[in-house]
């Protein structure tokens, strides 16, 4: 059986049930989001998209996905996108700029972050550290793909 962008999205609704955003909103919408932004993009981006924080927000793992039968395009994009404990920033970008599928999926994450929809229902000190750790990833994401 093959694995859809449906079931990518199941896992993602089912993984992220009861969580929610730091402005108090289902934690879901951001990967939908996402997901469709990348409308136009393939189809490893929209499933990458949608289970981009799965692994590390949540209980699942890269071997239940791959269970699941989830594409190893997919996997290998969902595991640079994993921020890992004690992984510095560093590495974790480089990790993603190295990953084709994995870059275009958080380039779209880092603008839906920093969408003015979503900044606005934050305070403002949230607002601004969040837009300063956002700049600085895209700076490190423009570092190590140009190298």
């Amino acid at each position: 059986m093959t694995f859809t962008l449906a079931d990518a999205v199941n896992i993602a609704r089912k993984a992220h049930e009861g969580q929610v955003d730091k402005a108090g909103q289902p934690y879901v919408d951001h990967p939908l989001r996402v997901m469709a932004s990348l409308e136009g993009a393939g189809l490893a981006e929209q499933m990458a998209a949608v289970l981009h924080d799965v692994v590390e927000d949540t209980t699942v793992t890269l071997a239940e996905l791959e269970q699941m039968g989830c594409p190893s395009l997919v996997l290998n994009a969902v595991s640079a996108l994993t921020h890992w404990p004690d992984e510095p920033q560093a590495t974790y970008y480089a990790k993603v700029a190295s990953n084709p599928v994995a870059l275009v999926v958080k380039r779209a994450d880092i603008a839906d972050n920093l969408s003015p929809d979503r900044a606005s229902l934050l305070d403002p000190t949230t607002r601004e550290r969040l837009r300063e750790k956002y700049e600085t990833a895209l700076r490190l994401l423009e570092y190590y793909e140009n190298g």
